[in-house]
C-alpha cells in the first residue's frame, strides 16, 4: 500500500485507519515556532518565540488578542490563525452585544474545536494548519486550552506546542505543581524559562524574538514585548536562565508561511 494513494483527499481513510491529510496538518503545527502557556490560581500566561523570514523583515506576531479576557498563541500557518482569530473575535462581539457579558472561554473553545473538526469531514475544505494555545480568565477563574487541527481540544495546567517545544514541555512538567501559588511576575518568569529551551542553536531569547501575554483577576489581556519585556529578561539573565537554547532537539525547517 502506498501512502500517496490515500492522502489526496481529507475524507479518504487509509487501510491503517488514518486520515493522512489531517496528520499532515498536525505536522505543520510542529514546524511552527514554539509557543507555551501556563496558569496559576489568579492568572494565565502565554509565551511565544517570534520568527522573521530574513534579517530585513520584521518578526511575525505570535500572540493575538481576541477579547479583554482572552487571547491566543499560535504555531503553524499564520494565515489560518488570522482567519480563526477573526472568527473568534466576531463570536465574542456577538455574545457581548446580545447578552451584555463576556463569552465563556470554554464555550468558545468547544465551538472552535467543532470548526476544526468540520474541515476533516468535507472534501471541499482542508484542515486548518495551525494549533492554538488559548489563555483566558472568566468567572470560573483562569484557563489554558490547547486546540489541534484534528478537532481535539484539551484544558491544561500548562502546555507547549511548536518546533523544539519538548524542552519547554519538560520544564513545565517539572514545575507545574508550583504554578497555582505563583503571582503574576513569577508566572511570567516560569514562561520565559520554559521558552528559553525552545530557542534554536546558539540563539538567545531577546526582546525582539520573544513575547509574553498575561490575563488574570482584575487585569485585562495584556501583551508584553519589546522594551516592556526587557526587565523580565534582565531578571532571567541574573538568575542564569537564558542558556541560549542549549541541549535542545535539532532545529526543523522554516517556512515563510509558518510562525
Amino acid at each position: 500500500m502506498f501512502r500517496n494513494m490515500y492522502d489526496t483527499d481529507v475524507t479518504v481513510w487509509s487501510p491503517e485507519g488514518r486520515l493522512l491529510q489531517v496528520e499532515y496538518a498536525m505536522e505543520s503545527v510542529k514546524q511552527g515556532s514554539a509557543c507555551i502557556a501556563l496558569r496559576s490560581d489568579t492568572h494565565s500566561v502565554i509565551g511565544a518565540l517570534k520568527r522573521s523570514v530574513s534579517e530585513l523583515s520584521s518578526h511575525q506576531q505570535k500572540i493575538l488578542e481576541i477579547d479583554d479576557h482572552l487571547g491566543i498563541g499560535i504555531a503553524g500557518l499564520t494565515a489560518d490563525a488570522r482567519t480563526l482569530a477573526k472568527w473568534m473575535r466576531n463570536e465574542c462581539l456577538n455574545h457581548k452585544y446580545v447578552y451584555g457579558t463576556a463569552l465563556p472561554s470554554g464555550r468558545l473553545v468547544n465551538d472552535l474545536a467543532d470548526r476544526h473538526q468540520r474541515t476533516t469531514q468535507t472534501y471541499v475544505r482542508r484542515p486548518y494548519g495551525v494549533g492554538l494555545l488559548v489563555a483566558s480568565f472568566d468567572k470560573n477563574g483562569p484557563h489554558v486550552y490547547q486546540t489541534c487541527p484534528s478537532g481535539n481540544v484539551f484544558e491544561c495546567y500548562a502546555s507547549a506546542i511548536g518546533a523544539r517545544s519538548q524542552s519547554g514541555r519538560t520544564y513545565l512538567e517539572k514545575h507545574y505543581e508550583s504554578f497555582p501559588g505563583c503571582d503574576r511576575d513569577e508566572l511570567i518568569m516560569h514562561a520565559l524559562k520554559a521558552l528559553v529551551g525552545c530557542v534554536s542553536g546558539d540563539g538567545e531569547l531577546t526582546a525582539e524574538n520573544g513575547s509574553v501575554a498575561v490575563v488574570g483577576k482584575n487585569e485585562k489581556f495584556t501583551l508584553i514585548e519589546g522594551q516592556e519585556l526587557q526587565p523580565y529578561l534582565d531578571r532571567l539573565e541574573l538568575e542564569g536562565g537564558n542558556n541560549g537554547g542549549e541541549n535542545v532537539e535539532e532545529e526543523q525547517g522554516d517556512d515563510a508561511m509558518e510562525t
